[in-house]
Protein backbone atom coordinates (compact mmCIF):
# COMPACT_ATOMS: atom_id res chain seq x y z
CA UNK A 1 0.00 0.00 0.00
CA UNK A 2 2.85 2.35 0.80
CA UNK A 3 4.41 1.75 -2.61
CA UNK A 4 1.03 2.41 -4.28
CA UNK A 5 0.62 5.66 -2.40
CA UNK A 6 4.13 6.71 -3.38
CA UNK A 7 3.29 6.01 -7.03
CA UNK A 8 0.08 8.06 -6.81
CA UNK A 9 1.91 11.09 -5.46
CA UNK A 10 4.74 10.73 -7.99
CA UNK A 11 4.34 13.54 -10.60
CA UNK A 12 6.03 11.60 -13.41
CA UNK A 13 3.83 8.55 -12.89
CA UNK A 14 0.63 10.67 -12.81
CA UNK A 15 1.66 12.51 -15.98
CA UNK A 16 2.31 9.22 -17.75
CA UNK A 17 -1.02 7.82 -16.53
CA UNK A 18 -2.98 10.86 -17.73
CA UNK A 19 -1.19 10.75 -21.09
CA UNK A 20 -2.11 7.08 -21.47
CA UNK A 21 -5.77 7.80 -20.62
CA UNK A 22 -5.86 10.70 -23.10
CA UNK A 23 -4.33 8.57 -25.85
CA UNK A 24 -6.80 5.75 -25.18
CA UNK A 25 -9.75 8.16 -25.24
CA UNK A 26 -8.54 9.63 -28.55
CA UNK A 27 -8.22 6.20 -30.14
CA UNK A 28 -11.64 5.20 -28.82
CA UNK A 29 -13.27 8.40 -30.14
CA UNK A 30 -11.80 7.85 -33.61
CA UNK A 31 -12.68 4.14 -33.68
CA UNK A 32 -16.29 4.32 -32.42
CA UNK A 33 -17.81 5.71 -35.68
CA UNK A 34 -16.13 2.90 -37.60
CA UNK A 35 -17.35 0.22 -35.20
CA UNK A 36 -20.98 1.28 -34.65
CA UNK A 37 -21.83 1.50 -38.36
CA UNK A 38 -24.54 3.56 -40.09
CA UNK A 39 -27.30 3.67 -37.46
CA UNK A 40 -29.24 6.40 -39.24
CA UNK A 41 -29.11 4.49 -42.51
CA UNK A 42 -30.48 1.36 -40.84
CA UNK A 43 -33.30 3.33 -39.25
CA UNK A 44 -34.22 5.01 -42.53
CA UNK A 45 -34.15 1.66 -44.30
CA UNK A 46 -36.43 0.16 -41.64
CA UNK A 47 -38.84 3.10 -41.97
CA UNK A 48 -38.86 2.71 -45.75
CA UNK A 49 -39.60 -1.01 -45.52
CA UNK A 50 -42.42 -0.38 -43.06
CA UNK A 51 -43.88 2.28 -45.36
CA UNK A 52 -43.85 -0.13 -48.28
CA UNK A 53 -45.61 -2.75 -46.15
CA UNK A 54 -48.32 -0.26 -45.22
CA UNK A 55 -48.78 0.79 -48.85
CA UNK A 56 -49.02 -2.82 -49.98
CA UNK A 57 -51.59 -3.58 -47.29
CA UNK A 58 -53.72 -0.57 -48.23
CA UNK A 59 -53.51 -1.44 -51.91
CA UNK A 60 -54.78 -4.93 -51.13
CA UNK A 61 -57.67 -3.34 -49.20
CA UNK A 62 -58.48 -1.19 -52.20
CA UNK A 63 -58.47 -4.23 -54.47
CA UNK A 64 -60.87 -5.98 -52.12
CA UNK A 65 -63.14 -2.92 -51.93
CA UNK A 66 -63.27 -2.54 -55.71
CA UNK A 67 -65.54 -5.54 -55.87
CA UNK A 68 -68.20 -3.90 -53.71
CA UNK A 69 -68.25 -0.40 -55.22
CA UNK A 70 -71.67 -1.24 -56.64
CA UNK A 71 -73.77 -3.34 -54.31
CA UNK A 72 -76.29 -5.82 -55.67
CA UNK A 73 -79.78 -5.20 -54.24
CA UNK A 74 -81.36 -7.88 -52.07
CA UNK A 75 -84.18 -9.75 -53.77
CA UNK A 76 -86.83 -9.06 -51.11
CA UNK A 77 -85.89 -5.37 -50.91
CA UNK A 78 -86.10 -5.02 -54.67
CA UNK A 79 -89.47 -6.78 -54.70
CA UNK A 80 -90.90 -4.43 -52.04
CA UNK A 81 -89.56 -1.33 -53.81
CA UNK A 82 -90.96 -2.41 -57.17
CA UNK A 83 -94.31 -3.55 -55.74
CA UNK A 84 -95.04 -0.28 -53.94
CA UNK A 85 -93.25 1.87 -56.54
CA UNK A 86 -91.20 3.59 -53.88
CA UNK A 87 -88.93 5.17 -56.45
CA UNK A 88 -91.82 7.36 -57.67
CA UNK A 89 -92.73 8.94 -54.33
CA UNK A 90 -89.70 8.38 -52.08
CA UNK A 91 -86.80 8.50 -54.51
CA UNK A 92 -85.48 11.96 -55.40
CA UNK A 93 -82.43 13.28 -57.19
CA UNK A 94 -81.27 14.82 -53.92
CA UNK A 95 -81.32 11.41 -52.26
CA UNK A 96 -79.34 9.91 -55.14
CA UNK A 97 -76.67 12.60 -54.90
CA UNK A 98 -76.45 12.09 -51.13
CA UNK A 99 -75.98 8.36 -51.63
CA UNK A 100 -73.16 9.03 -54.07
CA UNK A 101 -71.48 11.47 -51.67
CA UNK A 102 -71.74 8.84 -48.92
CA UNK A 103 -69.94 6.33 -51.15
CA UNK A 104 -72.97 4.15 -51.96
CA UNK A 105 -73.16 3.58 -55.70
CA UNK A 106 -75.38 1.59 -57.98
CA UNK A 107 -78.96 0.40 -57.90
CA UNK A 108 -78.39 -1.74 -54.81
CA UNK A 109 -77.71 1.28 -52.59
CA UNK A 110 -80.74 3.14 -53.93
CA UNK A 111 -83.05 0.14 -53.41
CA UNK A 112 -81.76 -0.36 -49.86
CA UNK A 113 -82.25 3.31 -49.01
CA UNK A 114 -85.82 3.35 -50.37
CA UNK A 115 -86.63 0.13 -48.52
CA UNK A 116 -85.49 1.52 -45.18
CA UNK A 117 -87.27 4.82 -45.78
CA UNK A 118 -90.47 2.76 -45.89
CA UNK A 119 -89.67 0.27 -43.14
CA UNK A 120 -88.04 2.45 -40.47
CA UNK A 121 -91.10 4.73 -39.85
CA UNK A 122 -93.39 1.70 -39.58
CA UNK A 123 -90.95 -0.10 -37.26
CA UNK A 124 -90.53 2.94 -35.00
CA UNK A 125 -94.29 3.56 -34.88
CA UNK A 126 -95.03 -0.09 -34.00
CA UNK A 127 -92.28 -0.18 -31.36
CA UNK A 128 -93.42 3.09 -29.78
CA UNK A 129 -97.09 2.12 -29.85
CA UNK A 130 -96.46 -1.33 -28.38
CA UNK A 131 -94.36 0.12 -25.56
CA UNK A 132 -96.75 2.95 -24.67
CA UNK A 133 -100.02 1.01 -25.00
CA UNK A 134 -98.95 -2.46 -23.82
CA UNK A 135 -95.89 -2.12 -21.56
CA UNK A 136 -95.98 1.23 -19.75
CA UNK A 137 -98.06 4.32 -20.40
CA UNK A 138 -96.19 6.69 -17.96
CA UNK A 139 -99.58 8.06 -16.87
CA UNK A 140 -100.19 9.73 -20.23
CA UNK A 141 -103.55 10.14 -21.86
CA UNK A 142 -104.47 8.41 -25.09
CA UNK A 143 -103.99 11.62 -27.04
CA UNK A 144 -100.49 12.14 -25.65
CA UNK A 145 -99.55 8.54 -26.36
CA UNK A 146 -100.76 8.91 -29.95
CA UNK A 147 -98.69 12.08 -30.22
CA UNK A 148 -95.64 10.16 -28.96
CA UNK A 149 -96.29 7.46 -31.56
CA UNK A 150 -96.40 10.14 -34.26
CA UNK A 151 -93.11 11.48 -32.91
CA UNK A 152 -91.61 8.01 -33.17
CA UNK A 153 -92.87 7.79 -36.75
CA UNK A 154 -91.21 11.10 -37.61
CA UNK A 155 -88.02 9.88 -35.99
CA UNK A 156 -88.17 6.75 -38.13
CA UNK A 157 -88.52 8.91 -41.23
CA UNK A 158 -85.39 10.84 -40.29
CA UNK A 159 -83.25 7.84 -39.24
CA UNK A 160 -82.09 6.89 -42.80
CA UNK A 161 -81.31 10.52 -43.59
CA UNK A 162 -79.36 10.97 -40.35
CA UNK A 163 -77.41 7.78 -41.01
CA UNK A 164 -76.61 8.94 -44.54
CA UNK A 165 -75.53 12.36 -43.30
CA UNK A 166 -73.27 10.82 -40.67
CA UNK A 167 -71.56 8.57 -43.22
CA UNK A 168 -71.18 11.50 -45.64
CA UNK A 169 -69.62 13.74 -42.99
CA UNK A 170 -67.09 11.08 -42.00
CA UNK A 171 -66.19 10.44 -45.61
CA UNK A 172 -65.80 14.14 -46.41
CA UNK A 173 -63.64 14.60 -43.32
CA UNK A 174 -61.34 11.80 -44.48
CA UNK A 175 -61.07 13.34 -47.96
CA UNK A 176 -60.55 16.86 -46.59
CA UNK A 177 -57.68 15.75 -44.37
CA UNK A 178 -55.86 13.92 -47.16
CA UNK A 179 -56.58 16.46 -49.91
CA UNK A 180 -53.60 18.87 -49.38
CA UNK A 181 -51.09 16.01 -49.47
CA UNK A 182 -52.82 14.60 -52.55
CA UNK A 183 -52.51 17.97 -54.29
CA UNK A 184 -48.78 18.04 -53.56
CA UNK A 185 -48.39 14.54 -55.02
CA UNK A 186 -50.51 15.49 -58.04
CA UNK A 187 -48.35 18.59 -58.62
CA UNK A 188 -45.16 16.51 -58.43
CA UNK A 189 -46.55 13.95 -60.89
CA UNK A 190 -47.70 16.62 -63.37
CA UNK A 191 -44.42 18.52 -63.24
CA UNK A 192 -42.55 15.23 -63.71
CA UNK A 193 -44.22 14.88 -67.12
CA UNK A 194 -47.04 12.45 -66.33
CA UNK A 195 -50.41 12.77 -67.98
CA UNK A 196 -53.34 13.65 -65.77
CA UNK A 197 -54.68 10.07 -65.95
CA UNK A 198 -51.36 8.60 -64.81
CA UNK A 199 -51.09 11.28 -62.11
CA UNK A 200 -54.55 10.46 -60.76
CA UNK A 201 -53.75 6.73 -60.78
CA UNK A 202 -50.42 7.24 -59.02
CA UNK A 203 -51.87 9.57 -56.38
CA UNK A 204 -54.74 7.16 -55.80
CA UNK A 205 -52.26 4.36 -55.08
CA UNK A 206 -50.14 6.47 -52.73
CA UNK A 207 -52.96 8.13 -50.78
CA UNK A 208 -54.74 4.87 -49.96
CA UNK A 209 -52.86 4.57 -46.66
CA UNK A 210 -54.23 7.95 -45.56
CA UNK A 211 -57.74 8.02 -47.02
CA UNK A 212 -59.41 5.06 -48.69
CA UNK A 213 -62.36 7.24 -49.74
CA UNK A 214 -60.14 9.66 -51.67
CA UNK A 215 -58.26 6.79 -53.27
CA UNK A 216 -61.58 5.35 -54.47
CA UNK A 217 -62.66 8.69 -55.94
CA UNK A 218 -59.37 9.23 -57.77
CA UNK A 219 -59.42 5.68 -59.12
CA UNK A 220 -63.00 6.12 -60.33
CA UNK A 221 -62.07 9.44 -61.95
CA UNK A 222 -59.19 7.72 -63.74
CA UNK A 223 -61.61 5.13 -65.11
CA UNK A 224 -64.07 7.83 -66.23
CA UNK A 225 -61.31 9.77 -67.99
CA UNK A 226 -60.56 6.67 -70.06
CA UNK A 227 -64.07 5.99 -71.37
CA UNK A 228 -66.20 9.15 -71.11
CA UNK A 229 -66.46 11.15 -74.34
CA UNK A 230 -65.68 14.45 -72.54
CA UNK A 231 -63.05 14.75 -69.84
CA UNK A 232 -64.95 17.70 -68.39
CA UNK A 233 -67.74 15.34 -67.30
CA UNK A 234 -65.28 13.19 -65.35
CA UNK A 235 -63.97 16.23 -63.47
CA UNK A 236 -67.49 17.46 -62.72
CA UNK A 237 -68.47 14.00 -61.46
CA UNK A 238 -65.51 14.05 -59.07
CA UNK A 239 -66.69 17.36 -57.61
CA UNK A 240 -70.28 16.09 -57.28
CA UNK A 241 -69.27 12.83 -55.61
CA UNK A 242 -67.14 14.55 -52.98
CA UNK A 243 -69.24 17.67 -52.40
CA UNK A 244 -66.20 19.63 -51.17
CA UNK A 245 -65.24 23.13 -52.25
CA UNK A 246 -61.44 22.45 -52.50
CA UNK A 247 -62.11 19.53 -54.85
CA UNK A 248 -64.44 21.71 -56.92
CA UNK A 249 -61.69 24.34 -57.25
CA UNK A 250 -59.27 21.72 -58.58
CA UNK A 251 -61.78 20.33 -61.05
CA UNK A 252 -62.50 23.88 -62.29
CA UNK A 253 -58.77 24.45 -62.82
CA UNK A 254 -58.48 21.13 -64.68
CA UNK A 255 -61.46 22.00 -66.92
CA UNK A 256 -59.98 25.42 -67.73
CA UNK A 257 -56.61 23.85 -68.49
CA UNK A 258 -58.29 21.40 -70.87
CA UNK A 259 -60.33 24.13 -72.58
CA UNK A 260 -57.86 27.01 -72.83
CA UNK A 261 -54.51 25.23 -72.64
CA UNK A 262 -53.38 27.08 -69.53
CA UNK A 263 -50.39 25.68 -67.57
CA UNK A 264 -51.67 23.18 -65.07
CA UNK A 265 -48.64 23.17 -62.78
CA UNK A 266 -49.01 26.82 -61.77
CA UNK A 267 -52.69 26.44 -60.94
CA UNK A 268 -52.04 23.27 -58.93
CA UNK A 269 -49.22 24.95 -56.99
CA UNK A 270 -51.44 27.91 -56.05
CA UNK A 271 -54.38 25.68 -55.08
CA UNK A 272 -52.11 23.37 -53.06
CA UNK A 273 -50.82 26.34 -51.08
CA UNK A 274 -54.37 27.60 -50.53
CA UNK A 275 -55.44 24.14 -49.34
CA UNK A 276 -52.58 23.99 -46.83
CA UNK A 277 -53.41 27.51 -45.62
CA UNK A 278 -57.05 26.51 -45.21
CA UNK A 279 -56.09 23.46 -43.17
CA UNK A 280 -53.88 25.61 -40.95
CA UNK A 281 -56.68 28.14 -40.48
CA UNK A 282 -59.08 25.36 -39.46
CA UNK A 283 -56.54 24.10 -36.92
CA UNK A 284 -56.09 27.62 -35.53
CA UNK A 285 -59.86 28.05 -35.36
CA UNK A 286 -60.21 24.85 -33.33
CA UNK A 287 -57.39 25.94 -31.06
CA UNK A 288 -59.02 29.34 -30.52
CA UNK A 289 -62.34 27.71 -29.64
CA UNK A 290 -60.77 25.44 -27.04
CA UNK A 291 -60.76 27.87 -24.02
CA UNK A 292 -64.54 28.50 -24.08
CA UNK A 293 -65.14 24.75 -24.32
CA UNK A 294 -62.93 24.14 -21.30
CA UNK A 295 -64.77 26.66 -19.12
CA UNK A 296 -67.64 24.38 -18.07
CA UNK A 297 -65.43 21.31 -17.37
CA UNK A 298 -63.11 23.46 -15.29
CA UNK A 299 -66.00 24.86 -13.25
CA UNK A 300 -67.56 21.44 -12.70
CA UNK A 301 -64.47 19.30 -12.13
CA UNK A 302 -61.30 21.34 -11.52
CA UNK A 303 -62.49 24.14 -9.22
CA UNK A 304 -64.22 21.90 -6.62
CA UNK A 305 -61.12 19.74 -6.32
CA UNK A 306 -58.96 22.86 -6.05
CA UNK A 307 -61.15 24.26 -3.27
CA UNK A 308 -61.00 20.94 -1.43
CA UNK A 309 -57.20 20.85 -1.63
CA UNK A 310 -56.88 24.46 -0.44
CA UNK A 311 -59.57 24.52 2.25
CA UNK A 312 -59.18 21.07 3.82
CA UNK A 313 -55.93 21.83 5.76
CA UNK A 314 -57.42 25.07 7.12
CA UNK A 315 -60.61 23.28 8.18
CA UNK A 316 -58.60 20.55 9.91
CA UNK A 317 -56.55 23.14 11.82
CA UNK A 318 -59.69 25.04 12.92
CA UNK A 319 -61.31 21.82 14.13
CA UNK A 320 -58.13 20.90 16.03
CA UNK A 321 -58.17 24.28 17.82
CA UNK A 322 -61.73 23.74 18.95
Amino acid sequence: MSELLLKLIDPQFMAALLAAVAAGATVLTLALPLVEGDTLGRRMKAVGEEREKIRQRERERLVERKVVLRQTPKAYMKAVVERFKLGDWLGTETAKSKLVMAGYRGSGAEVTFLFFRLVSPLACALAGGAYLFLVKDFGLSVTMRLACVLGCTYLGIKVPELFLKNVTDKRQLSIRRAWPDSLDLLLICVEAGMSIEQAFRRVGEEVGAQSVALAEELTLTTAELSYLPERRVAYENLAKRTGLEPVKSITTALIQAERYGTPLGTALRVLAQESRDTRMMEAEKKAAGLPPKLTVPMILFFLPVLFVVIMTPAIIQIMALK
